[in-house]
């Protein structure tokens, strides 16, 4: 959510965030008259509750048969009270509702527009050029008994795939290096659930207008988690955090679920766009004031993964019409992939400031002793995807894959994959 008090003290400020979203600018004006409900609700059980209490203490001392004609009135007085209280829970909640429904607040410099109005941060390295015809990662797959897509139809359905062989060994081999990486930059590591609560993953923002994609089970009442990023922000709910010796920083390696919704015939063939794949997610909980930094900190380590992996890329600062309701600001990493000739994305790290904290209520103590909300960040440090682009960027004539120097002692010392016979 939000902060109320921007919403009371610069409106235009949300306001403006809104266009850049492409989103309502009216349900400002009705947050902000939502908010004047809630508040005059507030005050008047509260004035009501005062008024009990004063005249409790009256009905306790008035002599013996005043009493019976003061209860009679203490009642109705009472009656009141919970009426009041009601109409206050009533008007909070509506406040919640409307305000819920608003988007982060956009970072100063983040692009107007939707999904190809992206700005460009930087390009890095050469994209990968062959005196071949390059193979796509899905026929390199089959050439080196790596991807077995045929058999994830048959076992599960469209978009899922085993990994076998040298595929199953480059995932892993993958998400240690990045562990590793983790480990070196004092990330505390978990494996996370991949099923969370409803208020758990409404409390993060993605309950919104891609609901459709995340998987449910009513009878659990549970959610398939698309991202450890759920269950991490979810880690610390309800609770005060001690930040006085720094961010605290976590890694969540996890298996991700997807329905990916709406995105027939786009990024189809192969593994690119799946229902299931494994991720290690970064997540941090800092001081608001730091979250800028530690989200330049993230996209660093996101980049020096990219670069051990040998892949030309490029960073762009994604438009606000396509930032999640809980993003400030997000960057994207786009690797170049060669058979389709473009930068697909392989990782993004987002600054979600205290949106996510506000709605799952994680605080930290201010030096004046008082509580405030935490912001919070992600990024995805390896993922599955990122087979896709090793695969064709590393690829030579005969069907084999270079292995990048850096994964290689991953993978006990193999320098080359090899086709299969």
């Amino acid at each position: 959510m939000i902060d109320p008090q921007l919403l009371r003290d610069d409106p235009d400020a949300v306001r403006r965030s809104q266009q850049l979203r492409g989103a309502s600018v009216t349900l400002v004006d009705e947050a902000i008259a939502a908010d004047a409900a809630r508040r005059a609700g507030i005050g008047e059980f509260e004035n009501l509750r005062a008024e009990q209490n004063a005249f409790g203490k009256i009905v306790a001392a008035a002599p013996k048969e005043q009493k019976q004609a003061l209860v009679a009135e203490a009642q109705k007085l009472a009656a009141r009270v919970k009426a009041a209280q009601q109409l206050s829970a009533d008007a909070d909640a509506e406040f919640t509702r409307i305000a819920g429904a608003i988007g982060n607040v956009t970072i100063d410099g983040v692009p107007a527009g939707g999904e190809d109005d992206w700005a460009l941060i930087r390009q890095v390295g050469t994209p990968a050029t062959f005196d071949f015809e390059p193979r796509d990662h899905a026929e390199l797959g089959e050439l080196l008994g790596a991807i077995d897509i045929a058999r994830g139809v048959k076992v599960s359905g469209s978009r899922f795939y085993f990994l076998k062989g040298v595929g199953a060994r480059l995932e892993i081999a993958l998400m240690n290096m990045a562990l590793d990486k983790a480990l070196a930059e004092g990330f505390t590591p978990l494996i996370t659930p991949t099923l969370v609560r409803p208020e758990i993953m409404a409390g993060t923002g993605f309950l919104g207008e891609h609901s459709d994609e995340i998987y449910y089970l009513p009878a659990d009442d549970l959610y398939l988690t698309g991202t450890s990023e759920v269950a991490l922000a979810g880690y610390h709910s309800d609770e005060i955090v001690d930040l006085s010796s720094g961010p605290l920083r976590y890694a969540g390696w996890s298996t991700c679920y997807r329905r990916e919704a709406g995105s027939a015939g786009k990024d189809n063939r192969g593994i690119l766009r799946v229902h299931q794949f494994n991720k290690l997610e970064m997540f941090s909980y800092v001081l608001p004031e730091d979250a800028e930094a530690e989200h330049e900190r993230l996209l660093a380590y996101q980049e020096s993964m990219l670069q051990a992996c040998g892949l030309s890329y490029r960073v762009i600062d994604v438009a606000a019409g396509d930032l999640g309701s809980s993003a400030a600001r997000k960057f994207d990493v786009e690797a170049w992939i060669p058979t389709q000739g473009t930068h697909r994305e392989l990782t993004s790290t987002s600054n979600c400031t205290t949106y996510q904290a506000r709605r799952l209520d994680i605080r930290y103590r201010t030096d004046s002793g008082k509580t405030a909300p935490v912001a919070t960040l992600n990024g995805t440090l390896a993922t599955t995807r990122w087979l896709v682009a090793i695969l064709e960027t590393h690829q030579q004539a005969d069907g084999s894959v270079v292995v990048p120097d850096a994964l290689r002692s991953y993978l006990g010392g193999l320098e080359l994959f090899v086709p299969v016979s």
